[in-house]
């Protein structure tokens, strides 16, 4: 079976919640990274002035989540609301990009997942233009999956 070598696009893609199966509409997804910090550190009997570098924790931003303002539909609210006396909702959020058979490519798993900021949108009266709401996670970690064909 032959596979294709060519750059995937970005505009097809899913997000579910764990308590949830049914896929929740979304017009951008961003900030979903991770990096590594670096630790410094010079022996005490190495004779070189320098400091060798090694691997430290692996830090995740924040992911940002957008779409379009639903009258029937205050979800995002909601789970942000639940924040009290240190406590929340955490859930595990799935991110799949799709391709045109909407099977997943990839796979983004983000881990205890929960709010962070909530955004209702700009309103502008000169601007004919979709309500965009927005919701930040903060995540313990993620994972990636490529599933082979």
């Amino acid at each position: 079976m032959a596979t294709n070598n060519y750059p995937l696009t970005g505009f097809h893609f899913s997000v579910k919640w764990s308590d949830s199966d049914e896929n929740v509409s979304f017009s951008d997804v961003s900030g979903l990274n991770v990096s590594t910090k670096v630790i410094e550190y010079r022996e005490g009997a190495n004779k070189e002035y320098a400091t060798f570098k090694m691997p430290g924790l692996k830090t995740f931003n924040n992911v940002t989540l957008k779409r379009g303002s639903m009258t029937s539909d205050n979800g995002f609210f909601e789970w942000f609301n639940k924040i009290a006396n240190n406590t929340t909702e955490r859930r595990d959020v799935t991110i799949s990009l799709l391709d045109e058979k909407h099977e997943p490519v990839i796979t983004w798993s983000l881990k205890q997942a929960f709010p962070v900021k909530y955004t209702p949108g700009d309103l502008s009266a000169s601007k004919g233009e979709v309500l965009i709401e927005s919701i930040e996670l903060a995540y313990e970690s993620f994972t990636v999956d490529r599933p082979k064909k």
